[in-house]
């Protein structure tokens, strides 16, 4: 006899569960869940008795309960709100002994778990034959059901016991309660195996008696769609007649088409398309589909162009009115006008030879005009007559997307915009093939449509937000769509037939060219937007905000009045950003609380100074770095680029007793870490030309970046740390009316940095006007305005012994040394000798 177990009772209703099968039970019954918990407490093995109710009820009895049920571990349970999801996993069949209640209220048995009465003889012909036939119909019934044939075989393969097959199969036989119980308490093997082939019978038959009624319903229904049929012949017949309608419109779409001038292959499929609707009554399923695709073609505009406004001079004086700077971005612009311009002479001048040429041969004027036409086509489809695709690629609210639209107003054309961000599936640009319930066009036609001409201005805003999913990735699907040279026959899934974007001005924007795939970059012109500096945005918003948000907040230009330094300070003070959206937001504040008071005949005008800006808008909400007010020892001003703008900030070295360690702190990134560790080993490498004691290097020093709470990380502060190194080290004070940026190497090379334009800038509002730049940065001053250049000292360097050399109060350099008041070259170390 098989050892007895005490096990906690699960009681399932309207559920058997079969030996070997693994399956999730919903647990929410207090009693139940308390069973669970001492199950999983009991031993190491979580065990319970998965017994079946008489009836499905929520009071759980012993005499409610079926005598035979499964032994079962618990393999997971999961919490939700809900109950419990517990997962069994049924080892074998047990039969009850006696049920009682557990202290905690929940109900446990003493079980004696039953074994299988296997055949005498496994071998037996009438076993083996009904075990086979019992294979055969449970394959057949899992094909039936939808199960890959692939599947099945490899469930079948894996059962080698008679037992836990027929255990398998009754487990997912859809079949009563009672006789699921039955066949649970039946031990003998081959009685099991006849019974659930029995029962695998019945499922068969319903199945093959459903499949018949199916095929009856489906043959019905061909009858139906073949009256549907007649009757719509029926209609065809009275519409020519003259007694049906809808012929008018169907006429008046025929027409449209034909004036069309379509490719050939569009042709071919609107006239085949066409014949299908006319074979159609209207109220076949497939008519609205095919009348809706014809109605998209004839909106589309396949050979409508704008005219182009040439005018060079009125195009650039469109640009600057709408914009301020930008300069590169204009001059790349009005080349491409300047291009078209010569290029459309270029095609008349071919168009008059061809024609004069044609004459002089003695042919008829309608030759002449073909041989005209012919030499336009030359010009107009030629590989050169491709716009190109344009990237504007800069920091939020500097004029990307607004300039696209000037753009177009300038060149005199439609003017298209669609956002992308956020866009995840191909479909949004390539549209979905008219198979789909509900298809339409991509937006890229949709936006064709909109235009109406073959040549619009046509934005792609927010390029760098697009994402994917398993719906596909819509910037794949853009390659085709940006390609000058692939753009020509652009296959939108809805209509099928290659359409023309070639004449198609596209312009994308974009923040960070990093979030761009390179196949995507490639196909465009990239133009970068720098940062305003504070000088643009003060004379953007003297230009343009400030009138249009006096018109906006309807206050006169006398109304309110901006004296001295308060746009200035509004700028600086109030507003830190790569663009000036903040700055607009800020000046209509002021306008809305100047117009209240207006509006309240508190005042009828106002004239505001820089002090006066506070009682309005509050306490100044950016602190800007200021130039130190004294030289210190261990304390550099580097300069740092973020995207809003230049500015600079100090670095402090400090040294104190300890073990000659370097300590770094205020959030700093690996590569800002490594640009430390080279200048205290070239502080080290060079002690003795940096005037540093060998007994300074046993000391620790720290090296802190205020503000701590701001990550920051780069190369370009390295020659500034150095500074700090060797002004701590040496007990030499450094200059604070000098600030400095560039890579170290660590033999002491200096070498270039970007962002040049916005450190300078961020420098001079700081009050710093000598600046120190790697000699590789000298080409990069063209980008910084000519007044600021006039007013500024910038000293280029290889090494960084200059640097040192200008940075550290008294210093100079010569024969190679770095020397101070009162030492003689003979005394100093040489740091290089790549200057001499």
């Amino acid at each position: 006899m098989s050892q007895q177990l005490i096990l906690p009772i699960l009681p399932l209703r309207e559920l058997v569960l079969f030996p070997g099968i693994t399956m999730p039970i919903a647990v929410g019954r207090p009693t139940t869940l308390k069973a669970i918990e001492a199950a999983k407490t009991a031993g190491e093995e979580p065990l319970v008795l998965a017994l079946t109710q008489r009836q499905n009820t929520s009071e759980v009895s012993p005499e409610g309960l079926f005598g035979v049920g499964t032994i079962a571990r618990i393999e997971q349970v999961q919490r939700s709100l809900s109950g419990i999801q517990v997962l069994l996993f049924a080892r074998e069949r047990g039969r009850v002994v006696r049920v009682e209640q557990a202290p905690e209220g929940y109900l446990q048995a003493i079980v004696e778990p039953l074994e299988d009465e296997n055949p005498a003889n496994f071998e037996d012909p009438g076993f083996v034959a009904l075990y086979r036939e019992a294979q055969a119909r449970a394959s057949e019934l899992a094909q039936k059901s939808g199960l890959a044939e692939d599947t099945i075989r490899q469930v079948l393969s894996s059962l080698k016991d008679p037992g836990r097959f027929s255990d398998l199969v009754a487990g997912y036989v859809d079949i009563p309660v009672a006789d699921r119980q039955s066949l649970l308490e039946t031990l003998s093997v081959e009685e099991r195996l006849r019974r659930v082939l029995v029962q695998v019978q019945k499922q068969l038959s319903v199945l093959t008696a459903q499949e018949d009624l199916q095929s009856k319903i489906q043959a019905e229904l061909g009858d139906r769609q073949k009256e549907i049929f007649l009757r719509e012949q029926l209609k065809t017949i009275q519409k020519e007649l003259g007694e049906g309608d809808g012929e008018e419109e169907l006429e008046e779409l025929r027409q449209r088409l034909d004036k069309l001038e379509l490719p050939a292959e569009a042709r071919k499929e609107v006239d085949r398309e066409l014949r299908r609707l006319q074979r159609m009554g209207r109220e076949a399923m497939e008519a609205q589909v095919i009348r809706t695709f014809l109605e998209t073609v004839a909106e589309l505009p396949w050979s409508a162009r704008s005219s182009e406004s040439l005018d060079i001079a009125e195009a650039e004086r469109i640009l600057d009115n709408d914009h301020y700077g930008l300069g590169d971005v204009k001059d790349r612009i009005l080349e491409f006008l300047s291009v078209r311009q010569l290029r459309e002479t270029r095609r008349k001048e071919a168009e008059e030879k061809a024609a004069a040429e044609s004459q002089a041969e003695g042919q008829t004027g309608e030759a002449a005009a073909e041989a005209k036409a012919e030499a336009k086509k030359a010009w107009v489809d030629d590989e050169f007559s491709k716009a190109p695709t344009l990237l504007f690629i800069g920091p939020p609210g500097v004029g990307k997307t607004s300039l696209a639209k000037s753009i177009a107003r300038a060149m005199g054309r439609e003017y298209v915009r669609i956002s992308l961000g956020g866009a995840r599936d191909e479909a949004d640009i390539r549209g979905h093939r008219r198979t789909y319930v509900g298809a339409m066009p991509g937006r890229i036609l949709k936006g064709m449509k909109q235009a109406g001409t073959k040549n619009p201005v046509f934005l792609l805003d927010e390029i760098d937000k697009l994402g994917t999913s398993f719906h596909g990735d819509p910037s794949a699907a853009l390659l085709e769509v940006l390609d000058p040279a692939q753009n020509d026959t652009f296959v939108d899934h809805y209509l099928g037939v290659p359409f023309d974007l070639s004449e198609v001005l596209f312009v994308c924007t974009a923040n960070f060219v990093q979030n761009l795939p390179g196949p995507l970059l490639d196909r465009m012109e990239v133009i970068e937007f720098s940062s305003y500096t504070e000088r643009e945005k003060l004379e953007i918003a003297k230009r343009f905000l400030m009138p249009r948000q006096l018109q906006a907040n309807g206050l006169s230009p006398d109304q309110l009045v901006l004296k001295g330094d308060a746009l200035q300070r509004i700028v600086s003070e109030y507003t830190r950003e790569a663009g000036v959206r903040q700055l607009e937001r800020e000046i209509g504040r002021l306008g809305r609380k100047i117009a209240r008071k207006v509006a309240a005949h508190q005042l009828d005008r106002v004239e505001i100074d820089g002090d006066g800006l506070q009682e309005l808008l509050g306490r100044p909400k950016v602190h800007p770095e200021k130039m130190a007010d004294r030289d210190q020892i261990g304390v550099a001003t580097a300069m740092y680029y973020t995207p809003v703008g230049g500015d600079i900030m100090f670095v402090e070295a400090t040294t104190m007793a300890g073990k000659g360690e370097l300590v770094l702190t205020g959030q700093l990134g690996d590569v800002m870490k490594e640009s430390a560790r080279a200048a205290w080993s070239y502080a080290r490498g060079h002690a003795a030309g940096l005037h540093i004691k060998p007994e300074d290097f046993q000391q620790d020093i720290h090296v802190h970046v205020p503000a701590g709470a701001i990550p920051k990380d780069g190369p370009s502060a390295g020659v500034t740390m150095a500074t700090a190194l060797v002004s701590s080290l040496s007990k030499r004070p450094v200059r604070h009316d000098i600030a400095m940026t560039g890579e170290i190497t660590l033999n002491g090379r200096v070498l270039p940095i970007g962002g040049v334009k916005e450190k300078v800038l961020g420098g001079v509002r700081a009050g710093i006007t000598t600046f120190i730049l790697p000699k590789a940065n000298e080409p990069d001053m063209d980008d910084i305005p000519a007044e600021v250049r006039e007013m500024i000292t910038v000293v280029f360097v290889t090494d960084l012994a200059e640097v040192l050399a200008l940075a550290l109060r008294d210093a100079s350099f010569r024969e190679g040394r770095l020397l101070f008041p009162g030492i003689s070259p003979d005394d100093v170390a040489p740091l290089t000798d790549r200057l001499h």
